[in-house]
């Protein structure tokens, strides 16, 4: 353990704390809104905004504060099928957004991953998927327009024209203000293929510099103790045929629901870790045999953004993004890595890990594609036990290894290293957020390590 990881553990900075006294309000109009925020409001600052609830660091959180519930602005206001945009409230789910497009013969310009996600926070913070060629890295980056509600109460929009401040907007963590109201670019349902492989990691670090250069859609499943990588591959082609949404709602099902449920289940009733591990793995590998080469061989944006029926269960998990260039190192050395710290701590992820690659995206400053090609790795697990400690020691591992963050998905990024990955846009950021919001009215102790 290196003295970083240490130091980090005995501070208790990761460690679960019992939560503390928050005010949490659902505002369900524009007037509610403004209230919450004006200068005589009668609630506590800091004021966070809060929409699925899905992060996993403590971006949304206002200890002492206000977290501000948008999940009341749930219109979907206007489906435009001849401009190919439509206008949606902040507080509108994905995948529900997702289906009402396909009843119009329309799907979102690129595919996403946590579905039950709102509009809001997705475009506020890091919500990604195998986007296809120029798809776009984030879902921030289909938006055209976007409404805010200021730190001061006050109406702010911001359209595509005006560049610098979109470009601020998107992945901005709520930071600039609170988003109730958006216009998202949109267009005709486009089916793609879907293939499946399955390798060795070794083939797949070999083959990830090439992959990431292709214009395809890349996600993958990592087995990190059974050598394999589970490869779902997409490519836009005319003459395909979407597949129906039910296979891809069985497969969401399954890899969000069933597969943790099983996994939790087995924590408790089989003690024995070396059994219990040997099970998870064997379950894991056929679930990803069934769902990823057997169940879908088609589908669209409209069919796969669409397939999430439900919240899913819910699961630990820290999203790092590395360098195109360099992830076939990254990949073997994360396999070291998970077995170095079974070995030694007794702890595993029990999900797979997940990953896609992400096209260079610069329609935000804070990007963690601003400058290249990069690869999601996302550790995932049921298990709360151990989980903290790993956090810590993936972050290091990650840094180490120049990862990027996404301030609501990644864990444990030290403000030296997002300093160092955002370099002057991290500043330019700043400077923005200090004019929007002069008395840090939106922003919380974890925000605060990053941006003041």
């Amino acid at each position: 353990m290196s003295v970083t990881a240490e130091s980090l553990r005995r501070s208790g900075r990761f460690q679960l704390r019992k939560p503390t006294e928050t005010t949490v309000v659902r505002p369900a109009s524009l007037p509610e809104l403004r209230q919450c925020l004006s200068p005589a409001s009668p609630y506590a600052r800091p004021f966070r905004p809060r929409g699925a609830g899905s992060s996993s660091t403590e971006c949304a959180t206002a200890a002492l504060g206000t977290v501000i519930d948008m999940t009341a602005y749930n219109r979907i206001l206007n489906i435009d099928a001849y401009n190919d945009t439509v206008a949606v409230e902040a507080g509108v789910r994905i995948g529900d957004l997702a289906r009402a497009l396909a009843e119009h013969g329309l799907e979102l310009a690129g595919c996403h991953d946590q579905l039950n996600r709102t509009v809001g926070g997705a475009i506020a913070g890091g919500c990604t998927g195998p986007g296809i060629g120029n798809d776009g890295a984030y879902f921030g980056t289909q938006v055209l327009s976007v409404k805010l509600v200021t730190a001061d109460g006050k109406i702010l929009q911001v359209s595509h024209d005006q560049k610098n401040l979109m470009n601020a907007v998107r992945l901005s963590y709520g930071m600039l203000g609170i988003i109730y109201e958006a216009v998202l670019r949109v267009r005709p349902v486009t089916p793609f293929s879907a293939t499946h492989r399955r390798c060795t990691v070794y083939q797949f670090s070999k083959a990830a510099e090439n992959l990431s250069r292709t214009d395809i859609g890349i996600k993958f499943y990592l087995l990190p103790f059974r050598d394999r990588v589970y490869l779902d591959l997409r490519r836009y082609s005319p003459e395909v045929v979407a597949t129906r949404a039910i296979p891809w709602r069985i497969k969401d099902w399954s890899e969000s629901t069933v597969l943790p449920n099983v996994f939790k289940s087995l924590s408790k009733v089989v003690p024995i870790s070396g059994i219990r591990n040997r099970m998870i793995d064997e379950i894991s590998t056929i679930t990803q045999a069934m769902v990823n080469n057997r169940l879908v061989s088609s589908g669209s944006n409209a069919t796969a953004n669409g397939a999430s029926g439900g919240a899913a269960t819910r699961l630990n998990y820290s999203t790092w993004i590395f360098p195109a260039t360099d992830f076939g190192l990254v990949v073997e050395a994360y396999i070291d890595f998970c077995s170095k710290l079974q070995r030694e701590n007794d702890f595993r992820c029990d999900m797979p890990t997940v990953g896609y690659r992400m096209s260079r995206d610069n329609s935000a400053l804070l990007s963690p594609a601003f400058d290249e090609p990069m690869f999601a790795l996302s550790a995932v697990s049921t298990q709360s036990r151990g989980w903290e400690d790993f956090v810590i020691d993936f972050a290091e591992f990650a840094q180490h290894w120049g990862g990027g963050a996404f301030f609501n998905q990644t864990r444990g990024v030290l403000p030296e290293h997002a300093t160092n990955v955002f370099g002057s846009r991290l500043a330019f950021f700043r400077k923005i957020r200090r004019q929007l919001d002069p008395d840090n009215r939106l922003m919380n102790p974890f925000l605060s390590q990053y941006f003041l």
